[in-house]
């Protein structure tokens, strides 16, 4: 009787991490680096997404997070066009 309710939350935990992996694996299919300048600093950070265009937003707002210091210079600097941007396999 107790092997049913056990079985029961192994296979539940099995589809939870397959879930997890699958989720994740389908995230990295854009990678990009993107070096930012903002007020006489440098930052390059990499990121992954699912699209393009959320692979670069992210890499911006991570090496922006290094950059700016408050939510204005934040803002002005996710707007500063990118030093350089690689992408990556």
């Amino acid at each position: 009787m107790k092997r049913k309710p056990v079985l029961l939350g192994i296979l539940f935990l099995l589809v939870v991490v397959g879930v997890l992996l699958y989720s994740t694996l389908s995230l990295s299919q854009h990678r990009v680096e993107v070096c930012i300048e903002f007020k006489g600093a440098k930052a390059c950070r990499t990121a992954s997404g699912s699209t393009r265009e959320f692979a670069q937003r992210t890499a911006i707002s991570n090496a922006c997070g290094l950059l700016a210091s408050g939510v204005t210079d934040v803002i002005a600097c996710e707007s500063t066009a990118p030093v350089t941007v690689n992408w990556l396999k």
